[in-house]
């Protein structure tokens, strides 16, 4: 059994990242079926691949609030968290070879600390690479499940606070929401990363004359 993992969302300003695996008993099985990086893919695609794969495969998903994100953020251990949470699918799945989209700029490195902690290390071996998900079609599952499930995970928190856009730090709408959000409330939304530069950014500056005589 082989097993393809990846995460989602590790960039934006606001909401969960999620990382996912996706597990088959032969590599073939999958080949032809039009697996590719969920970027790439329209979101009515993305919808019909996640839905085929959740009724087809095993898989396994591990969702890290932005309170977790902060928290490694503040220690500047992203990578751990990520590494971790890989770590955790792939013990999950336990596959005979489990192929990951390196986190981490020395990909070798995030494959051997990823397979010394699993919990079944001589039972898997790790396979890291950069763009996994745009060359191996278990990986390119692994991205679409991971996608989607953040995009509906975003579609909750909508329903909470409002539309704030995309949630990446580039999004004008993003900004825009976060800034009136916090103009009106005096703190940031839930589900607001706010260990991140663009929250340091856009904070309005406090001055004593704010505080009156």
């Amino acid at each position: 059994m082989i097993c393809g993992v990846d995460e989602a969302g590790k960039g934006p300003v606001m909401g969960p990242m999620v990382v996912a695996g996706v597990s088959v008993k032969n590599a073939k099985l999958i080949e032809n079926l039009g697996f590719k990086d969920s970027k790439l893919l329209s979101s009515q695609r993305r919808l019909e691949l996640f839905n085929l794969i959740k009724q087809n495969y095993s898989y396994e998903i591990e969702i890290i609030n932005v309170e977790k994100i902060d928290e490694y953020r503040m220690k500047n251990q992203l990578n751990l968290l990520n590494r971790k949470a890989f770590e955790k699918v792939i013990s999950k799945l336990n596959p005979k070879v489990a192929y990951v989209d390196a986190a981490d700029v020395n990909e070798e490195r995030f494959g051997r600390e990823i397979k010394v902690n699993l919990t079944n290390p001589n039972d898997t071996d790790v396979i890291s690479m950069h763009k996994a998900d745009s060359m191996i079609p278990i990986v390119a599952a692994a991205s679409i499940i991971a996608k989607q499930t953040r995009e509906l995970e975003i579609k909750k928190l909508k329903k909470e606070i409002g539309d704030f856009g995309s949630g990446y730090p580039s999004d004008e709408r993003t900004i825009k929401f976060l800034k009136s959000y916090f103009h009106d409330n005096s703190r940031w939304p839930p589900g607001t990363r706010k260990s991140w530069k663009t929250i340091k950014r856009i904070r309005p500056v406090v001055k004593l004359s704010d505080f009156g005589d």
